[in-house]
């Protein structure tokens, strides 16, 4: 698994721009798909608090590539975003 991330983290280094557009396309993507799950569940206190979650971390991922952070830092955000969303998501579709 290191040696994926490494060179995933090396080639996300080598072409950071042209990651950074499909990055913020992926996470919006994600994320609106996971507050859809949410809301298909109802939209109590504990959706809202898996919606605020969701757009918290999608928001992360965005202003981490707006404000030019170390590509390092981008990518860690946005596996911690893609799989949050990922879980999220799934959670809301299976239960």
């Amino acid at each position: 698994m290191s040696t994926l991330y490494n060179n995933l983290k090396k080639d996300w280094e080598n072409h950071f721009m042209m990651y950074a557009a499909l990055a913020i396309i992926a996470s919006t993507c994600l994320g609106g798909f996971a507050v859809l799950s949410i809301f298909n569940n109802g939209s109590g206190v504990p959706q809202m608090i898996q919606i605020f979650l969701v757009v918290t971390i999608c928001n992360i991922v965005n202003a981490s590539i707006l404000t030019v952070q170390k590509p390092e830092r981008v990518l860690k955000a946005l596996i911690a975003s893609l799989i949050i969303c990922f879980l999220i998501t799934a959670i809301n579709l299976l239960f």
